[in-house]
């Protein structure tokens, strides 16, 4: 379909996966779309614009959504995006949807429209899970509207868990099937979640509302697996195993389908919750009818499973990204981790290093006796805060001058949870020794501050207990 070319815009992050594209076509006869990617492209077919974003960067997010009326969530962080990278899919997750939440309220974005996961009912949540809901919540604490829809396994050919299902069918004459195959479930045809997805950008009714969004069944992971064998003309032996191993079948899935370890770890942790819809009120109210599982999984095999091979995605030759979480001391923010790491790294280093903060907040490391500073962070003001502090990495005998590399300290979530990041650092050592040496040295550094935190933490706690019976006497 064309593309329009005025009319209310809507922002779509993640516009180039599968889903996605498809709902770019979905919405372009009503909305101007604009989708985001990693890298620039050309537009046309459904999107009027498309625009280069790194989410992990705050003023690129900002830039990307100006002039948006609304805006679709469609990201994941589980593929590294630099050549080194030191942090969880979680965090980085988080990281991006603050980003992405900040933006969207600073360009006066009216709903964002987010897809996660089905929550399982009691229990504790699986990483990936957790993080879903981590994302859903961080993506609304800027102020902007948010309406979630909530899927199990989305069935259409380039979804990256269907590809993982259909590899293992077509490659395993037979298959053990551990524990977990035997979990409940309910899957979704990529073009109901598209539908429904479309249907609420916009409806201010469905404004600050969460939808699970189903496929009528419900069918366990076996009986999936079953039935795309049958679809595919192929016999298949399954072999039930009574136990339950993420780390087993994280191996085996991943060296059966080829997929990468970093995608398959926190999906398969995901398969021991049943994942099941607790209500069809979206599908109701849009009047549709979801579409049954067979059908879907014949609809997306009849694609031919178009060529959406995932390579992993790597940041550009020696770019280093690093995002680590900390618990702030309750009262703190992150102006005052920020000085307090500044105090605290010469202390435990035992005077190895020296840290000279200037009254720019600028800070320099220095290496013993040395004149020429190790790392010079240039302090941003005008992009700081008291919850968010942003430096600039601006050189030194360990940092390339002007590869844009920066540090920040920001607190999300309730405030009581702070990532520290490092974003684009270019090393000036050779790759091999920066791995074996200040890539080491940098993860220790950060849990040592983490604990560190955690030490103050206590302090004060126990000084609060300590002085709460004299507070009551007085």
């Amino acid at each position: 379909m064309k593309a329009l070319l005025s009319g209310p815009v809507v922002v779509i992050g993640g516009a180039s996966g599968f889903i996605g594209t498809a709902l770019g076509a979905a919405l372009c006869e009503r909305f101007r779309v604009i989708g985001l990617s990693r890298r620039a492209q050309e537009p046309g077919g459904s999107f009027s614009e498309w625009r280069a974003a790194d989410l992990l960067n705050l003023r690129q997010a900002e830039t990307a959504l100006q002039g948006a009326r609304y805006a679709v969530y469609l990201v994941h962080s589980m593929m590294p995006s630099a050549r080194l990278t030191q942090a969880s899919f979680a965090d980085l997750d988080l990281l991006a949807a603050d980003n992405f939440g900040r933006a969207a309220a600073r360009a006066g974005v009216e709903q964002i429209v987010y897809l996660g996961g089905l929550v399982p009912e009691g229990g504790k949540l699986s990483p990936h899970l957790e993080s879903r809901r981590e994302v859903e919540d961080t993506l609304g604490r800027h102020g902007v509207p948010v309406t979630t829809l909530r899927a199990g396994l989305v069935i259409g050919g380039g979804g990256s868990s269907f590809e993982i299902l259909v590899k293992l069918v077509e490659r395993l004459p037979a298959m053990i099937c551990p524990r977990w195959t035997q979990n409940r479930m309910q899957p979704i045809a990529i073009g109901d979640v598209v539908k429904l997805l479309a249907f609420v950008v916009g409806r201010g009714d469905s404004f600050g509302e969460t939808f699970d969004v189903a496929a009528p069944e419900v069918l366990s992971y076996r009986e999936l697996m079953t039935m795309c064998a049958e679809l595919m003309g192929i016999k298949r032996t399954m072999i039930p195993v009574r136990f339950f191993s993420p780390g087993l079948s994280r191996l085996w899935v991943s060296l059966v389908t080829g997929a990468p370890g970093a995608l398959v770890g926190p999906l398969v942790e995901s398969l021991k919750h049943e994942m099941i819809a607790r209500d069809h009120r979206l599908a109701d109210l849009a009047g549709l009818t979801p579409q049954p599982v067979r059908e879907a999984l014949a609809a997306a095999l009849a694609e031919g499973r178009q060529a959406q091979e995932r390579a992993p995605r790597t940041g550009p030759a020696s770019i280093v990204r690093s995002v680590q979480r900390m618990l702030l001391p309750r009262g703190h923010d992150a102006a005052w981790a920020a000085s307090e790491y500044a105090r605290w790294l010469p202390r435990a280093l035992r005077g190895l290093v020296r840290v000279a903060v200037d009254s720019e907040e600028n800070i320099c490391f220095f290496f013993s006796t040395l004149r020429t500073p190790l790392l010079v962070l240039r302090h941003s003001p005008e992009r700081s805060t008291p919850e968010r502090q942003l430096y600039f990495l601006d050189g030194g005998l360990l940092s390339r001058t002007g590869a844009g590399g920066r540090f920040e300290l920001r607190q999300v979530l309730d405030g009581r949870t702070m990532l520290v990041a490092i974003h684009d650092y270019a090393p000036r050592l050779p790759w091999l020794v920066y791995i074996l040496t200040q890539a080491k040295f940098h993860a220790w550094v950060m849990a040592a501050f983490r604990r560190h935190l955690g030490r103050i933490a206590i302090v004060e706690r126990s000084l609060e207990s300590a002085l709460a019976p004299h507070d009551r006497q007085v």
